[in-house]
C-alpha cells in the first residue's frame, strides 16, 4: 500500500512548507495525481485522514485532481493524450512515445491559516 508513504511524503513537504511560510493549519490539500501513477483513490483518502491525525493537517478536505495522460509522439510531432504507458499513438499508430505527463503527484495549492 504505497499510498500511506505518498501520505507520508506529503505531510513532510506540508510541514517544511508551513516552517517556512509561518501557518499553523490546512484546511484543503489539493493533489494533482497523474492517470498513470498508480494511485488508489479511495486508499490516498483513507491513508490521508489516517496519517494526518494529530498533524496541522487534521481535518483538513483532500481534493484530488486526475491529470491524464500524454505523450509526445515524434511522427506527428504533437502531444497526444494515452490511456495507458505503452499505447501507440492515436493519431498515427507510432509506437515508441515518451511520456510527457501523467505519472507524478505533486501538491497543487494549499488552502491555510
Amino acid at each position: 500500500m504505497h499510498e500511506m508513504s505518498l501520505c507520508e511524503s506529503v505531510l513532510r513537504l506540508i510541514e517544511d512548507s508551513a516552517e517556512s511560510n509561518h501557518f499553523s493549519k490546512v484546511k484543503t490539500v489539493w493533489l494533482e495525481i497523474g492517470s498513470l501513477a498508480a494511485v488508489e483513490p479511495e486508499a490516498m483518502r483513507f491513508n490521508f485522514d489516517l496519517i494526518m491525525k494529530g498533524t496541522l493537517v487534521e481535518g483538513a478536505k483532500l481534493e484530488l485532481i486526475e491529470v491524464p495522460a500524454t505523450a509526445w509522439c515524434t511522427a506527428c510531432e504533437k502531444d497526444v493524450e494515452i490511456s495507458q504507458r505503452y499505447d501507440g499513438c492515436p493519431c498515427c499508430g507510432e509506437t515508441g512515445l515518451t511520456l510527457s505527463s501523467g505519472d507524478e503527484m505533486r501538491i497543487r495549492e494549499l488552502e491555510v491559516v
